[in-house]
């Protein structure tokens, strides 16, 4: 069973920097797209980037691109979210997502979460 660990969230200032780890054990990843999504009280999960576990392609959400950036390190089998340049509207609880290639995010496995405020 996939289980997923985020961390590294907090209280920045506007234009501040964060990174998030997101911590996966439970299977061998390489069939799988990780992912981080994004939430905030009565709004619907936003998707935020994804990185391909196998060859590293990436995408991103145009609200982010430029300013985040995903990676993932294959022998600690963790998965990060570099955000800078971060802005009061990326405050959300961040939650890190494993899905198999081919299935929906919705039906993978997620973490969490972990809260991230941008005050301004």
């Amino acid at each position: 069973q996939v289980q997923l660990v985020e961390s590294g969230g907090g209280l920045v200032q506007a234009g501040d920097s964060l990174r998030l780890s997101c911590a996966a054990s439970g299977r061998t990843f390489s069939s799988y797209i990780m992912g981080w999504f994004r939430q905030v009280p009565g709004k619907e999960r936003e998707f935020v980037a994804s990185i391909n576990w196998s060859d590293g392609s990436t995408n991103y959400a145009d609200s982010v691109k430029g300013r985040f950036t995903i990676s993932r390190d294959n022998a600690k089998n963790t998965v990060y979210l570099q955000m800078n340049s971060l802005k009061p509207e990326d405050t959300a609880v961040y939650y890190c997502v494993a899905r198999r290639k081919g299935y929906s995010w919705y039906g993978g496995s997620w973490g969490q979460g972990t809260q991230v405020t941008v005050s301004s």
